[in-house]
């Protein structure tokens, strides 16, 4: 392998480190009635009792990266969760332990999975859609806990009163761009431990081409839109789309700069660690060419 391929990977890895050990980072200052927008893909939380079965009698989840909400982090863990119809392997579980396991992923997971997921609140897994989770060590049926997540917004009390809502109120979050879109009934949630942010899932963020980082604007009940459209170019969309990728090796930023929903490398590419799991994070694919 030669210095430069070398010293690429060095400098990922590195780069990992350092978003790794730095923490979240400090609320950005916003407009008034705006809030960030993050978009959320499928995920597990687990109590510690499933955290053993899966992984092993005394195991713990370790930490891959800081979350956006305080105390909040993505385990090295990931699981597979299974349905009568299908499988989806590779689902990141996030940290700490909680008291109740629940998987939450889109309404396009469900379908593939051939689960019935109610769409809930976070924490109502009453009644919700059985699955089975298979980990390292063990598999799990559970007769009930996943969902499709409600859209809601994070948030403390001061932010609540700065948006005249309170904690279980529903708003209309509108988001600006080049497909105008507005998410109804989306629920306040206000905690001190909270930071602002609004969560979707992936099927909520490709409906308006939604990126990570996109502001919305929240409009109460009886007040006039605040919906501005801003012009800027279409994104390609991913949807059936290769790129051959003839380098010696893939890095965590080529898979961000491939607009492709498919990746081709040629027989032999140094593909890293972050590489792949960006990819899956982006809902890319990597395949080697045949």
């Amino acid at each position: 392998m030669n210095q430069q391929l070398i010293e690429k990977i060095v400098g990922e890895v590195l780069g990992q480190l350092t978003k790794v050990n730095s923490g979240p980072k400090q609320q950005p200052v916003l407009p008034a009635n705006t809030i960030p927008i993050a978009v959320s893909a499928r995920h597990v939380h687990l109590s510690q009792e499933h955290v053993e079965i899966l992984f092993g009698k005394g195991y713990e989840l370790t930490k891959k990266s800081d979350l956006s909400q305080p105390n909040q982090f993505a385990a090295n863990e990931t699981v597979v969760i299974a349905g009568p119809r299908g499988s989806i392997e590779r689902v990141r579980v996030l940290g700490p332990a909680r008291s109740l396991t629940q998987a939450e992923v889109s309404w396009t997971d469900a379908m593939k999975l051939g689960i019935k997921a109610p769409l809930r609140e976070s924490g109502n897994i009453a009644g919700s859609g059985a699955f089975t989770l298979i980990g390292t060590k063990a598999s799990l049926y559970l007769e009930e806990g996943l969902i499709v997540a409600q859209a809601h917004i994070h948030m403390q009390p001061q932010d609540a009163t700065n948006l005249g809502v309170q904690d279980g109120d529903y708003v209309t979050v509108e988001a600006a761009g080049i497909r105008p879109i507005a998410y109804r009934n989306v629920k306040i949630r206000v905690s001190e431990r909270y930071r602002l942010e609004m969560h979707i899932d992936t099927d909520e963020a490709n409906a308006g081409l939604i990126k990570q980082g996109t502001i919305g604007y929240v409009v109460r009940s009886g007040e006039a839109s605040q919906h501005v459209v801003e012009k800027q170019s279409a994104p390609e969309i991913l949807v059936n789309k290769q790129h051959s990728f003839n380098k010696k090796l893939l890095s965590n930023d080529d898979v961000r700069d491939i607009e492709a929903s498919e990746i081709i490398v040629e027989k032999g590419t140094i593909i890293t660690a972050l590489a792949r799991d960006t990819a899956r994070d982006l809902g890319k694919s990597i395949s080697v060419r045949k």
